[in-house]
């Protein structure tokens, strides 16, 4: 804001300084107070009346401001001040096209300017307007000719390519013109700088023009790309690979790698070429260069000899091996073995290669990233031998109490943990036996403790040499739980994550773990403070968020649940004014090889899959926590300004951002998250969001009754005789019986994915308790009801009769087993949640029995909880649906009794419908009444239950207090889930009291 000012020595400066001043410092009611008083002086200060409207606008105050706004910006301002201050107003209110407009003004008024021209070039850039900022960059040259200008204009010129929806008009039109443009100025030799070397590279390659491209980057021009190592070699072999001349790719590979043998990005080029030339039969010509770079290697007996001399190289060095050569030497072998080549012998045996890159490396931490890629070398009868071997590297001294060698040093240590990595990446570590897990957790557990002496001196940023055995630890006991079922495993688990994460505060795979784990057990509650200190920055609530807002709602946190969207909608929704800075900043420093690349970012999050889920669930969660509590149904739609004609997801460029990889893992190949895997994970995660869309749109159309047919939506009557073929109601209805169809398809499947793999959606579950189904069957009552408000009480008597059937199967299926398999066994096994069997002292050395009690369980029904969600979200649906019909009923009865009145008839009797209307709403009142028991007979059994009694074999004093700790919060995180669902409950309950017609 400050910089707004201009110079101090104008006295309207002087003037507007407090303003500036309280708008900096947050006080924004003074600076609309000092505002006031400056315009009751100086009427004419345009850009006082501005910065009152921006005070207003940070006050909440969004329309007074753009009337104010808009008052000075039909002036047409041409000073610096006003213009500065309207530019940020319009930016706070996600107006900036305003922007352009004004600057269009300016520049009129003021054709000279060379300002104002490039502020209307980034106002352009801010929106997009890719002709229009080349017109403009033309512009700003004519009046200053400096090369910048220009080559705003040609860059303009590759957007309007790259965002052309006509390919064929990029190719013949805008990049030839780029193209040209560039030309001349080489021509006269005007080229000044490398991004405008760049920028000539970057339309030579997308107009497929790599020989000239090649060129360009060979010739003069070329030396002007010095801001990267190897700029000019790296684009060559880009282009080489592009134009298959495999010879120069190969010689070229080659010579960098005589320079750098630890350069890895060049092995695979001079590997592929290799390859490529054998399957060619080529051969270098008789006389003269073999290619314009130099000497190929053309037979795998070359290579292997160019491998070997770089490994011989660095045997002979007196200091730290480089790992490139070693590493070339496996992923050679791994590539001849693929193609079934008999020289793969001349390398050696892989297991004598591995146990060598061991011998060097094995104290660093890559190693073992370095080697698991090349393990499949290994045939499985070896596995035990090559943890032997390696195992003879790794010196151990110190003798613990109980029995295990520790190491003396970090480097000692990393080698023991690399062993570690190995045996679990092999699946030695899953072949054991429970009891011989349990040594192993023993023995890594004290190889941590140990390896902690090691940091004692560490920041709390800083993690432990040893931190990597605790994980390791906590992954051996969830294996554990996995396979007996003992969930006395998994609070173990917990127990040691959370004594690593006390000793550690820094360790993200501790906190991403026990997240998991948490989640897993049905507990929300600690998981908030996990995953913010996390401290996900920007992309990452795009690519990990789905940690967290998957479980926040099914789990019962409401407030969570709204705090964790918020976190990620945030990140969206500024993302796309945070591109347009990214953009204008790369014009102005010549970055325009960034430019596309900003443009991809901004459409990979608005296509993101996780974006789509969470903006879907929000206002769903919106509705269910406010919809006819705080607002009627009607008004909260038309807040969200939601409509059900519309569906804003894009399913056709949809895409899955989710890192699902984020776990560190060393699970050996077969039981690693597969590309299978990963394509069930999004397709159930897309159906899932269509059903949720659909039924939010649904919720909408619900929301107005008086919805006018259209066309666009004439489908045909479903198969259950829901819709009339042209409402939007029908068709909704329709693509939702479709979508459950599909539904019912994945559920059948019944994909099991790894455990740090992606999270099952909801979606199994929602089908298997009959949610989806009691859901669906209130909003097609909706159809029926606009039916029935067509044709009028009187003469409906078959389509009550169908309406009062409807009633009785929605009550049915809430507390029957199609929906919950009944609210009361959900509630009486929640009863249970923390059922355990606890041995708290030996009473009598004589009595045998009683001494076999030795272990204390605690068990955790999180299904349970999650199916209580979906009563609750069911539960608000055919409340709006009662509600609806309601409005419905009421002026039909109305209508009716006066028609009876005319007619003197003395029946009485009320229509069937309403009736059924009338038991309606008392059976879900008795449904909630009863709910509300069971949930308040819960939290009362859950408080009662007493952890701190619990005694746990096998641990320590200090392992018990972690694990018991850990154990609390699943209670405090199951007594809150219960307490907002009841909260939730209580409101409902008195919704219902004004369903009476």
């Amino acid at each position: 804001m400050a910089a707004a000012r201009g110079h101090v020595q104008d006295p309207n400066d002087r003037r507007l300084r407090p303003i500036y001043d309280y708008l900096d410092n947050g006080n924004n009611k003074m600076a609309i107070q000092q505002a006031d008083k400056l315009l009751k002086k100086h009427k004419d200060l345009h850009c006082a009346k501005v910065l009152k409207a921006i005070g207003l606008q940070r006050t909440g105050k969004q329309d007074e401001a753009f009337t104010l706004a808009q008052e000075v910006a039909t002036l047409e301002p041409t000073d610096d001040n006003s213009l500065q201050a309207l530019t940020i107003l319009y930016r706070e209110m996600h107006r900036p096209e305003l922007v352009t407009k004004l600057y269009e003004a300016a520049v009129k008024k003021v054709p000279l300017s060379e300002e104002y021209h490039s502020h209307l070039f980034m106002a352009y850039a801010r929106v997009g307007e890719y002709k229009k900022m080349q017109q403009a960059g033309m512009a700003l040259y004519k009046i200053v000719p400096k090369n910048p200008y220009y080559f705003w204009s040609v860059m303009s010129l590759v957007m309007q390519a790259i965002s052309a929806q006509d390919e064929k008009l990029a190719q013949t039109m805008f990049l030839p013109l780029a193209e040209r443009m560039v030309e001349k100025m080489v021509k006269e030799e005007k080229i000044e700088a490398e991004a405008e070397v760049q920028l000539y590279y970057m339309i030579l390659e997308r107009l497929g023009k790599c020989v000239e491209a090649l060129d360009v980057i060979r010739g003069p021009l070329g030396e002007k790309l010095t801001s990267e190592l190897q700029s000019r070699e790296t684009k060559c072999m880009k282009l080489y690979r592009r134009l298959q001349r495999w010879p120069e790719c190969n010689s070229l590979a080659h010579k960098l790698l005589l320079k750098n043998p630890d350069d890895w990005q060049f092995y695979p080029s001079y590997f592929d070429s290799l390859f490529h030339l054998i399957d060619q039969s080529w051969s270098p010509p008789e006389e003269g260069e073999h290619c314009s770079e130099g000497s190929v290697h053309h037979t795998v007996a070359e290579v292997v000899r160019f491998v070997e001399e770089r490994i011989s190289g660095e045997d002979g060095r007196d200091s730290r091996s480089l790992r490139g050569p070693y590493l070339a030497r496996l992923e050679l072998m791994h590539r001849l073995r693929e193609r079934g080549c008999p020289e793969e012998k001349l390398l050696g045996e892989p297991l004598e290669l591995m146990v060598q890159f061991f011998g060097k490396f094995g104290d660093k931490p890559c190693c073992i990233t370095d080697l698991k890629i090349y393990l499949h070398l290994l045939a499985p009868e070896q596995h035990v031998q090559f943890i032997n071997r390696v195992s003879e590297a790794v010196p151990l001294r110190e003798q613990g109490e109980d029995g295990f060698a520790f190491p003396e040093d970090t480097k000692a240590l990393q080698r023991h943990l690399c062993v570690s990595q190995l045996s679990r990446a092999l699946g030695l570590h899953h072949a054991l036996d429970p009891d011989g897990k349990l040594r192993l957790i023993a023995e890594l557990k004290a190889h941590y403790r140990h390896g902690l002496k090691f940091g004692t001196n560490a920041l709390k940023t800083e993690l432990q040499f040893s931190d990597m055995y605790c994980l390791m630890a906590a992954h051996v006991y969830i294996d554990l739980w996995k396979e007996t079922e003992d969930e006395n495993m998994v609070w173990q688990s917990l127990g040691v994550l959370q004594e690593g994460l006390s000793l550690s505060p820094s360790n993200a795979q501790f906190k991403l773990l026990l997240l998991l784990v948490y989640c897993h057990l049905g507990a929300f509650e600690p998981v908030v403070d996990l995953y913010s200190s996390l401290d996900a920055k920007h992309v990452q609530h795009d690519t990990i968020g789905f940690l967290l807002t998957r479980y926040a709602e099914s789990l019962g946190q409401f407030a969570a649940a709204s705090q964790s969207c918020n976190f990620s909608l945030r990140f969206f929704h500024s993302n796309q004014k945070d591109t347009s800075e990214y953009i204008i900043q790369a014009y102005k420093y010549g970055a325009f090889e960034k430019i596309p690349e900003f443009i991809a970012l901004r459409n990979r999050l608005n296509q993101s899959l996780h974006f789509a889920q969470v903006r879907t669930e929000r206002m769903l969660l919106d509705l269910f926590l406010e919809a006819d509590i705080v607002l009627s149904l009607e008004e909260s739609v038309k807040a969200m300004s939601l409509s059900p004609e519309e569906d804003d997801i894009p399913w056709d460029t949809m895409r899955d951002n989710r890192d699902l990889t984020v776990f560190t893992s060393w699970d050996p190949k077969e039981r690693e998250l597969t590309e299978e895997h990963r394509r069930r994970s999004l397709e159930e995660e897309s159906v899932w969001l269509r059903l949720r869309s659909l039924t939010l749109r649904l919720l909408a159309s619900l929301s107005s009754p008086g919805h006018t047919p259209t066309q666009q939506n004439s489908e045909t009557t479903n198969e259950n005789g829901v819709g009339d073929g042209t409402s939007i109601l029908g068709g909704l209805l329709a693509q939702l019986h479709h979508t459950l169809q599909t539904a019912a398809q994945i559920a059948e499947r019944r994909t099991q994915y790894p455990f740090l793999g992606p999270p099952s959606t909801r979606l199994v579950s929602a089908l298997s308790s009959g949610s989806c189904q009691c859901q669906a069957a209130a909003l097609q009552l909706s159809a029926h009801l606009q039916e029935l408000e067509t044709v009028g009480l009187d003469e409906s008597s078959e389509l009550q009769t169908q309406i009062c059937n409807g009633f009785k199967s929605l009550v049915v299926q809430l507390q029957g087993e199609t929906s919950l398999s009944t609210v009361n066994f959900i509630l009486s096994l929640l009863r249970f949640t923390f059922c355990f069997f606890l041995c708290t002292e030996i009473l009598n050395k004589g009595k045998g029995d009683l001494l076999e009690m030795k272990e204390s369980k605690l068990k955790t029904w999180p299904s349970l909880l999650e199916n209580l969600i979906f009563f609750v979200e069911t539960l608000c649906i055919v409340l709006w649906m009662a509600s609806h019909c309601a409005k419905i009923l009421r002026p039909l009865k109305t209508s009716l009794q006066k028609k009876k009145k005319k007619k003197k008839d003395t029946n009485t009797a009320l229509p069937a419908v309403v009736c059924g209307f009338q038991e309606l709403t008392g059976s879900l009142q008795d449904l909630l009444t009863q709910a509300l028991e069971y949930i308040k007979g819960q939290e009362i059994g859950i408080t009662a239950l007493k952890l701190a009694g619990l005694s746990l074999e096998g641990q320590t004093q200090d392992e018990e207090s972690f694990t018991k700790a850990a154990m609390d919060k699943v209670q405090s995180s199951y007594l809150r889930s219960l307490q907002e669902v009841g909260d939730l409950l209580k409101k409902r309950a008195e919704t219902i009291k004004s369903l009476k017609i």
